[in-house]
């Protein structure tokens, strides 16, 4: 059955696709084509009427003819049901996920089992890494350290999954992990598939946190590959303790270097250490003036610039920040040590 979400039996389903194709027809001329008695047509059509998908023929007192049926048009029977339905069970599913939020808040503040949940072993850690990743509506958010514990650089295929589905993924890259084989191609490969990458001189864990509602984050120190010892790993649900890590991304982000994948697959931004460096003198110049609020125009003239290669430059010094404007750009100037 195609329509039964549509109401339909098989019978009358069955009836009113016959009924679409013809231009009006009887019980009787219904009933060998369906499969039905007589009377069953009859009550077919009579339940179809009802239900607004089907309208008989109008006719005299004096006609004894069977009365004859005609289909009301798909678009005009169907579809706003169905939309209704579609509608109702938008409405369902989001009275569930407030039910099921309420549920675990009520049962994480009287059982703490619910709010932490212990990992132990990498197999169980890439099955949660999965199912966490497949399960993401929004956002991922992930620290990626140096050397693995349960996921090798480029197996990660649930990511790419989760961004052909339109997840944002935001990774942090420390600078040793560009050291590892492989590493660098595998950036490019996901940030060619929109993965957001940025790299840091060193992070302080390994963390991977699913829109803003549940974290996986080491317990321990130890179990890297090669190590014979399990990784113990923490699960995190909603709690101050989730609301910190998240801060303590988005603080990391913050003063993170950009990555840029050029066409011919080489990526610029991985030496972290960079991005608190030294400009170039002219660039050092350039900033000064920008932060002291001297126009473009004025700023060419004195560099001896063009008024487009100062805005050039400009621009890519946010890339470089990432900042999105000139007063993010000067922000994150003063905090680098690049003035």
């Amino acid at each position: 059955m195609m329509l039964e979400a549509a109401g339909l039996t098989t019978g009358e389903e069955t009836v009113y696709r016959l009924l679409v194709t013809m231009s009006a027809a009887s019980a009787d001329e219904l009933a060998g084509p369906a499969g039905l008695s007589q009377g069953e047509a009859e009550r077919v059509l009579t339940a179809l009427a009802a239900k607004g998908l089907a309208s008989g023929t109008d006719r005299s007192p004096q006609d004894r003819a069977p009365r004859s049926f005609a289909a009301t048009p798909p678009d005009v029977a169907l579809l706003p049901h169905l939309q209704r339905q579609s509608d109702s069970l938008e409405q369902a599913r989001a009275a569930v996920t407030d039910l099921l939020e309420t549920y675990r808040s009520t049962r994480r503040r009287r059982d703490p089992d619910q709010l932490i949940e212990v990992i132990t072993g990498a197999e169980a850690l890439r099955q949660h890494l999965r199912q966490i990743q497949d399960s993401t509506r929004h956002e991922m958010l992930w620290f990626c350290k140096a050397g693995h514990v349960a996921m090798p650089s480029g197996s990660n295929s649930a990511e790419f999954d989760a961004l052909a589905r339109g997840v944002r993924y935001r990774v942090l890259y420390e600078q040793a992990f560009f050291d590892d084989s492989g590493a660098v191609d595998n950036v490019v490969e996901g940030v060619r598939a929109g993965e957001m990458a940025r790299a840091v001189p060193h992070l302080p864990l390994r963390l991977a946190v699913a829109d803003r509602a549940i974290a996986i984050f080491p317990l321990v120190p130890g179990g890297p590959s090669g190590s014979s010892e399990e990784p113990t790993t923490a699960l995190v649900r909603g709690s101050s303790l989730l609301d910190a890590l998240v801060a303590l991304f988005e603080r990391y982000w913050e003063d993170a270097v950009p990555l840029h994948v050029s066409e011919s697959g080489t990526v610029s931004g991985t030496d972290a250490s960079a991005g608190g460096g030294v400009l170039p003198p002219t660039d050092r110049q350039l900033l000064s003036l920008l932060v002291a609020g001297v126009a473009d125009k004025a700023i060419a003239s004195q560099l001896g610039l063009s008024r487009r290669t100062v805005q050039r430059r400009i621009q890519s010094m946010m890339a470089l920040a990432g900042a999105t404007t000139r007063m993010q750009l000067a922000w994150q100037a003063a905090r680098r040590g690049w003035m």
